[in-house]
């Protein structure tokens, strides 16, 4: 192979490497920022996108530099933090946060890492909002934090062209002492419930009973019947002798009779 030839394959080796990388596809969820001699500019063809994605992008060989950037919606997980609750109670508490990029110019060219800022960013949030609250408010308005701590986040990131859509307070670690008493006072709260619906039950008995006693002392006779119903009810269940006194009013009619004879 002649010197001339050699020099033909490695330039046209040359110009196959340089289209290759000149030649970029984006996704329909990706965008794309470029810098040309270091300036933001947008791309030299980009037939479907209409200036940097989607689609094919075609890049000026080393002059160009491209950086995507996802549209879809990033899940971060933020770390356990230890936080120290308005109350003084130590606490461990992780969160979620859901956000996205709005506008890939300014995630670029305003924050050096739009990730990782908004990771600190959640995580200090996170430490500030429930260091400013109570445990008691942390366990029972849950609702209520998360959507301070997105409201928060949110108005911070907005400079950044990020949208932050929710944030979750996932877990929260409680010591173990405060757990037993947490547990203590659930328990003592069962047994105050337990011991008011007894004292309601025993409360209703008491006027029903009070309204039968009513009853009973206006109508002689249904005294008289309850008795003899009582006597049925034991005969049935015990077989054997029952000695029970006889109230005097049973017998008030047969002592007339027996008068009236003599």
């Amino acid at each position: 192979m002649t010197p001339y030839a050699v020099m033909l394959l490695i330039a046209i080796a040359f110009v196959f490497i340089i289209i290759a990388n000149s030649i970029r596809v984006l996704r329909d969820y990706e965008r794309a920022v470029i810098f040309r001699l270091g300036r933001k500019s947008k791309a030299v063809i980009n037939p479907g996108g209409g200036g940097n994605g989607p689609g094919l992008i075609i890049l000026v060989p080393i002059i160009d530099k491209m950086i995507k950037v996802s549209l879809r919606t990033v899940v971060m997980d933020v770390p356990p933090q230890d936080v120290i609750t308005k109350d003084n109670v130590s606490i461990k508490v992780n969160a979620v946060v859901y956000f996205r990029v709005m506008d890939p110019d300014k995630a670029i060219l305003d924050v050096e890492n739009y990730l990782f800022a908004t990771s600190q960013l959640s995580q200090t949030t996170l430490r500030s909002v429930l260091g400013q609250s109570e445990l008691d408010e942390l366990l029972s308005e849950r609702e209520k934090i998360n959507m301070k701590l997105q409201q928060i986040i949110d108005s911070h990131t907005e400079p950044w062209g990020i949208k932050v859509s929710n944030v979750e307070v996932k877990q929260i670690d409680l010591p173990q002492e405060m757990q037993r008493a947490m547990a203590k006072q659930a328990e003592a709260e069962r047994e105050r419930r337990s011991k008011i619906i007894a004292a309601e039950g025993e409360f209703q008995a008491s006027q029903r009973l009070a309204d039968a006693a009513h009853i009973l002392a206006d109508e002689p006779s249904a005294l008289t019947l309850r008795y003899l119903q009582t006597l049925r009810e034991i005969a049935t269940e015990n077989n054997s002798t029952t000695i029970f006194p006889v109230p005097i009013d049973l017998l008030k009619p047969f002592l007339n009779v027996e008068a009236k004879t003599k």
